[in-house]
Parts: structure tokens; sequence; C-alpha cells
């Protein structure tokens, strides 16, 4: 019963126009996977577009057999050992493929990142604090890119790290980081939320970096140049109600610019291991080891009235719009705005992003 499961919310996570919030809300309103994949034609409807095409049961039933053979697993949202902290964040991954040491998912989670060129120096104090730390009982969380994240990876290795890739389990990326990669499967945990044989793009890193910020207490970025993404992963972690921290940098550095902004702005400086310690230590750890709750059902909301949806649509548009300004204008439901977007989303005509906004677009 439980592959049966597994099978029909794998399925929905891979649809057509179903992302994380979506997937999230579907389960919530009909409780199992299996329910909400028969709603979504008419809820597509409802909200004036064709229905998306569902992901086929053979595909995913292959996708399965192939993270089996990799010698991984899958571990679902709101199911044990899914993460808390991470099941915390809105739009929290369906599901992820992990391979390795499921056991550090339990203990204090610490991300660190930063830039890909980074100077040598701050390689060395990437990896010598990671290092400290990992003696200290935290496991540091990044994501095996070049530089920084590398640096990172290698300092704690010995007491445990996880990484976090934007591409499936089994694609090596970047490849000089292969053998790091397999020996962080075997000693530490390798976590990805693409389907095997998927191989990383742009848009899938920024997926990948909401998982880093999501898992951590909090975030540490040492160097890192304005507009990176190491700095997306910062804001996220701050967005998620995390710590964010950063390493001081010489402004003639073009990579220390990015740093000294986030401290600027109110980022905890770091200097050594004794202050991420200092700053961690008031996170309340309790918010990370709530037991997982399944999905409850909820009776969906009867139908919509044509001038609610109306009203809410006409109020959309090109330029993205936080939800919670679209209840307030409309003077609709929270719950009926929300079931309006779901139908929109569904049809293809809604696109979410970062910040809990949503714009309107054409279906495709």
């Amino acid at each position: 019963m439980a592959e049966a499961r597994h099978l029909a919310r794998l399925r929905l996570a891979r649809s057509r126009n179903i992302g994380p919030v979506t997937y999230a809300q579907l389960l919530a309103r009909f409780g199992t996977a299996e329910a909400a994949l028969d709603a979504i034609p008419d809820l597509a409807r409802r909200g004036g577009g064709r229905a998306p095409k569902l992901a086929d049961p053979r595909t995913i039933e292959a996708e399965m057999a192939a993270v089996e053979r990799l010698g991984g697993s899958y571990i679902f949202l709101h199911e044990r050992p899914y993460p808390p902290a991470l099941a915390q964040i809105q739009t929290a991954p369906p599901a992820l493929i992990v391979r390795g040491d499921l056991s550090l998912l339990g203990k204090p989670l610490v991300a660190m990142v930063g830039a890909r060129n980074a100077s040598a120096a701050a390689r060395r104090f990437a990896r010598e604090l990671a290092h400290k730390l990992g003696a200290e009982g935290y496991v540091v969380v990044s994501g095996l890119a070049r530089g920084i994240d590398t640096a990172a990876h290698k300092g704690a290795i010995d007491s445990g790290t996880i990484a976090v890739i934007a591409g499936g389990i089994d694609v090596h990326y970047p490849p000089e980081n292969e053998a790091l990669q397999q020996d962080i499967a075997e000693r530490g945990l390798l976590i990805a939320e693409q389907p095997p044989g998927s191989e990383p793009k742009a848009r899938h890193f920024p997926y990948r970096n909401r998982i880093i910020a999501g898992l951590g207490m909090g975030t540490i970025v040492v160097e890192a140049a304005p507009k990176s993404g190491s700095l997306i992963t910062a804001r996220q972690a701050n967005e998620f109600g995390r710590e964010v921290m950063a390493v001081p940098g010489s402004p003639l550095d073009p990579r220390a610019q990015g740093c000294n902004q986030l401290i600027r702005d109110g980022a905890t400086l770091i200097q050594n291991a004794e202050d991420v310690l200092g700053a961690l230590q008031p996170f309340d750890i309790s918010r990370t080891q709530e037991p997982e709750t399944p999905f409850r059902q909820e009776p969906i909301s009867s139908d919509v009235e044509a001038k609610q949806r109306e009203t809410v649509t006409e109020l959309l548009g090109p330029v993205p719009v936080p939800v919670d300004e679209l209840i307030r204008e409309s003077a609709v439901a929270s719950a009926t705005v929300q079931t309006i977007l779901l139908e929109l989303e569904l049809a293809g005509r809604l696109e979410r992003h970062a910040g809990g906004k949503v714009s309107l677009s054409d279906p495709a």
C-alpha cells in the first residue's frame, strides 16, 4: 500500500502545472494523491483551460526503479524521515531522492554557501570553519558547487555533510567533483529533487538553493558577488525565519561585496566557529523536531460564483502580486481565492513566484 501511495504522490508531483504549493493544496483538500489526480480535469476546466498532462504511471515506475538501482530512496513530505524544518517552508519539495546516511537529517544543520571563484583564503576559511562546526555536532549543508561549497563539504566530510544537487542523483556536476559526490553519498548524504538522469539547468539552481536554506538552522555566506546565487540562498533563509550569517571581506574585492552588503542589512558578522555557535544558540531547535503530520483532508470549497472568479482574475496581470493583496482587494474569502488560484494554475493560466506572489499568464 505504501508503494502505491508513493507512486501516486510522485505522479502528482511530476505532473505538469503542479508545483510544490499546488501539490500541498491538492493533498490538503482531497486527502490522497489518487483523489487529487481524479479531480484535476474538473478543476482545470473551472480555471478556463485544458487539464494538464498527468505524468504517465509507467514513467514514474521506471523512475522509482532507477532510483533503487542507484542505491537511492525517496522521502516524501510529511512522512518520516522528511526533515521537519524543510517541511515548514511553503515551497517544500513533495519528494526528495536521497542516498547515504539519513540519520544526519536528525542532527542540527547549518548551511554554508559562497562564491564559485572564491579566493584561496576564503576556501581555507570555509574548510576550517566547516571542520570545527562538525566537531561541535553540526552537519554542514551545501550545494556541491565549485569554490566555497566544495571547501565546506571537504572540511565536514569526516563528521558528516549533506550535499543538495541541482540535477539527478546520478549526474556529476561539476564534473571535477565526481569523486567528492561519491564520497558524500557513502559517508554523508546526497539529496536531489530532480529525477535520475536530469542534467542541471539554470532554473534548477534556485530550487536547489531553497532546499539548502530550508534545511539549515542558519546560512553562512563566505564570499559572494552582488546578485549571486549565494545571496539568493541567504534571502530565502531570511524569508524562512532562519539565521543569516556572513563573513566580511575587503571592500576592494568584488567577491566580498555581497557579504558586506548582507552585514550592512543586518546579517550576523562571522569571524570564527564561536561566532556561528553564538548566533545559532537562540534558535528554537524544537521547531525542527516537531513530529511529522499527515495531510488532513479538508472539504473543497463549493462552486465558486462566476462573479468572484471574475473579480479575482481581473486583479491579476503579468506583474506578480502578493496573494494577501488579492484577498484584501477582492474582498473575497481567503479559501475561495486560494481555490480560484488553484484552478487557474492547473489550467496553465497562473504562475507562482517567490514571496507568495502570483501572476496571470496565457495557457501554453
